[in-house]
């Protein structure tokens, strides 16, 4: 695929207008649009820190845990998931890491945000090639692994997906994630 035109517009005004931002938001570029997220607090980064704990102790030398944006030019695509696992060597870039370089994308769901996790990154991240999604949901206490990436009917999608409750152990690749590790968020008040 081949960067879109209006991908390197909208690329670079995100990158012009990222300084003037407050409280440093993360810049994200989906369906033609800018995104702005906030940085992860409070259970969102316990959770994300204890899965990149869990895989720091799995993954063989050359692959890293890590929270970075990631970026497809040819499918107008720029993330930045709470966790990925990507090859090191990808992370000597000045800006964002290539997606391709991806082998799984985990995203904590944001108790303000959940579509942005179950509808419009479950639909980039097949589009951008990366073969596992984990969603992790303190809401509810549930997490979904999403993969194998079938194009038959347009540029991507997961057909294979496997639901699980915290306290279950579930397998990703070659890797283990024991989501009895985790918390779900507290009950509002």
């Amino acid at each position: 695929m081949t960067e879109q035109p209006i991908y390197r517009h909208l690329r670079a005004y995100a990158d012009h207008l990222r300084p003037e931002l407050p409280m440093s938001p993360h810049v994200e570029i989906s369906n033609g649009q800018i995104l702005l997220t906030m940085s992860p607090a409070g259970a969102h980064g316990l959770n994300a820190k204890r899965v990149t704990t869990q895989l720091d102790h799995q993954l063989p030398d050359g692959l890293i845990a890590y929270t970075a944006d990631i970026e497809h030019p040819g499918a107008a695509k720029l993330r930045r998931p709470d966790v990925v696992v990507v090859d090191e060597d990808a992370m000597d870039v000045p800006g964002a890491v290539d997606a391709t370089a991806v082998r799984l994308a985990v995203e904590i769901v944001s108790p303000s945000n959940p579509e942005n996790d179950y509808e419009g990154k479950l639909r980039d991240y097949p589009v951008m090639g990366i073969p596992h999604y984990l969603i992790i949901d303190p809401r509810d206490g549930t997490a979904h692994h999403h993969w194998k990436i079938a194009t038959e009917d347009g540029p991507g999608r997961y057909s294979a997906h496997v639901p699980y409750v915290f306290g279950d152990k579930i397998t990703v690749g070659d890797w283990v994630i024991d989501t009895g590790e985790l918390r779900r968020y507290p009950e509002s008040k």
